[in-house]
């Protein structure tokens, strides 16, 4: 006998858990509306739980501390520089109007709350770029707050943690770490860490005390589960219902309803196209052109949303000239990807090509040096430096001393040779050309000059550098063999196309027309950045922003550009 059709009701459902999900199921809810979230993986958080945890909000309040004179037209001057052909003029206006206020009422109504950065843009001599003051990042959190729950929190990306441990987001917390060998206060500062982590995994099963975008996510779920909206995991949608040509609900998978019916609207938020192998292939030229691709994002990231967006009659189109957010990673053997987010700015690290020629500012951002890895029509390229090098500030996932080197050399993640030929000949490295770069570049180095690629003359260079080098916090010879290696692969952290909207999320068919009923947030919507990456959290930011325009539209709540 046929199990009986099982139905449930809400005013919106939103399928999909990461910080624009969540983001707009808050706010709807706190502002009337009944919300259900349903989730296709075991775990919620999405992309947000790996991610660092950052928004770029210009003129929020936090930022005004560090930089008072910033002004929104002046953040609209960079993101018009930033985005080029693909400035959209109503869309950035509505986030410049919405973040600080959106920043300020999930501080004021939610469990959600934010601490300031001292990031620079990322190309801040660019006309309107800043030194400080517009990424604002989520306070740590102590995830034993949810309960039950704490199991369903999709845990930080593996290769970023120590031990399971993370990193407080400060730059002091780390130089604990590589000072404890050399400093007691620092050893006693890291006996207290491993000791306090150590008793979270016997009481909880894993590290309660998270930060970054773990710490983003837990907080957004535990104002769900406040706000009693039910995030359903293992609950794929599996196609969108429609009836006269408004979408109504959705067909769910799972164990729980077959049908869930949404009066107000069905909203998008599945996290873009990262892992969907078929569509990106179509779509990353290193991909095309026989290049490999390794994304640090969620394996369950495979554009559901998209695909619903696209049957439904959704228009999507690979437009920008970079289709996604840039990472480039290196290949940890038994435990995934690495990103490469703080050793290319250390001093003594470069980056090369198989042909031996370095190729960009290492200490740009990840963006910008995996466009320039496939700018220079490969998919893959090399981060070098010396031993005293590696052991002051390690390779990858290769820790600095006092933690060894030998098991990342056995695995081959780590290679190594005693002269600058031998290393060459391990990585598959023109060796004459190498040696050649290498000198070059030690020229400048030992004066702590870059006259190639000017390495370490903005702010944000020397923002993740090493300011205890001098003269230049990114700068420093690679001389001292042995000298090591790690391949850096091109990956991601994110997609930028995404279907088409309206400024409130609205889907747009093909001939420009709002589809009733069905919205898109987070990366299912086309990004606003135009294929490039201002700043630190120019993902989250919109993210959040937008789904908080979301969430009110739904409500009934029109935004103005005041």
């Amino acid at each position: 006998m046929e199990r009986p059709t099982q139905e449930r009701v809400c005013d919106v459902l939103v399928i999909g858990s990461g910080a624009g999900g969540l983001s707009t199921a808050i706010t709807a809810r706190k502002h009337g509306l009944s919300v259900i979230v349903i989730e296709k993986e075991e775990v919620f958080g999405g992309t947000t739980a790996f991610s660092g945890g950052v928004l770029w909000i210009p003129g929020n309040r936090h930022g005004k501390t560090n930089n008072p004179t910033d002004t929104r037209e002046a953040a609209r001057r960079y993101m018009k520089a930033e985005t080029g052909n693909w400035f959209q003029e109503s869309a950035v206006d509505a986030y410049l109007a919405a973040g600080p206020r959106m920043l300020d009422w999930f501080e004021q109504e939610t469990a959600v709350k934010f601490v300031p950065t001292l990031y620079p843009d990322y190309h801040p001599t660019v006309d309107g770029g800043v030194d400080v003051g517009r990424s604002v990042l989520a306070a740590p959190f102590d995830t034993s707050g949810l309960g039950e729950n704490l199991k369903r929190l999709r845990p930080p990306l593996a290769t970023i943690t120590f031990m399971g441990m993370m990193f407080n987001s400060s730059n002091a917390d780390i130089k604990h770490f590589f000072n404890a060998t050399k400093s007691a206060r620092s050893f006693a500062y890291v006996m207290k860490r491993l000791a306090a982590h150590a008793g979270e995994v016997i009481r909880h099963g894993r590290g309660v005390q998270v930060t970054s975008g773990n710490a983003l996510a837990a907080r957004l779920a535990k104002t769900c589960f406040d706000l009693d909206i039910p995030i359903l995991t293992e609950t794929p949608a599996l196609r969108l219902i429609s009836e006269g040509g408004r979408v109504t609900g959705a067909v769910v998978g799972g164990g729980g309803p077959d049908r869930i019916v949404a009066g107000r609207g069905v909203v998008l938020a599945c996290g873009g196209y990262a892992n969907d192998l078929a569509r990106r292939a179509g779509i990353y030229g290193h991909l095309k052109a026989g290049g490999e691709h390794h994304s640090p994002v969620p394996a369950g990231n495979t554009g559901d949303g998209i695909r619903l967006g696209e049957e439904a009659g959704g228009a999507f189109d690979a437009e920008f000239p970079q289709p996604a957010a840039w990472m480039p990673v290196s290949r940890v053997p038994g435990q995934g990807v690495f990103p490469h987010l703080l050793d290319r700015y250390k001093p003594g690290v470069i980056a090369v090509l198989p042909s031996g020629r370095r190729f960009t500012n290492e200490s740009e951002s990840y963006h910008d040096v995996g466009a320039a890895i496939i700018a220079s029509g490969q998919s893959s390229a090399w981060l070098i430096c010396d031993h005293l090098t590696i052991r002051k500030y390690g390779l990858g996932h290769a820790k600095p001393a006092p933690m060894p080197l030998l098991p990342w050399l056995r695995s081959g993640y780590l290679r190594k040779g005693s002269s600058l030929a031998e290393l060459a000949r391990s990585c598959g490295i023109d060796s004459a050309v190498l040696e050649q770069t290498v000198t070059q570049f030690n020229q400048g180095a030992r004066e702590g000059k870059d006259p190639k690629f000017h390495r370490g003359e903005t702010s944000f260079n020397r923002y993740l550098a090493d300011p205890d080098h001098k003269p230049n916090p990114c700068v420093a010879p690679v001389e001292h063999g042995s000298f090591y290696a790690v391949k850096l692969e091109m990956g991601d952290l994110g997609t930028f196309d995404g279907l088409k909207t309206t400024v409130p999320g609205e889907v747009l068919d093909r001939q420009g027309a709002v589809i009733p009923g069905l919205f898109a947030v987070g990366n299912d919507r086309a990004s606003i950045m135009g294929g490039n990456y201002p700043g630190a959290g120019i993902t989250l930011g919109p993210a959040m922003t937008f789904g908080w325009i979301t969430g009110r539209y739904l409500a009934g709540i029109e935004e103005d550009a005041a």
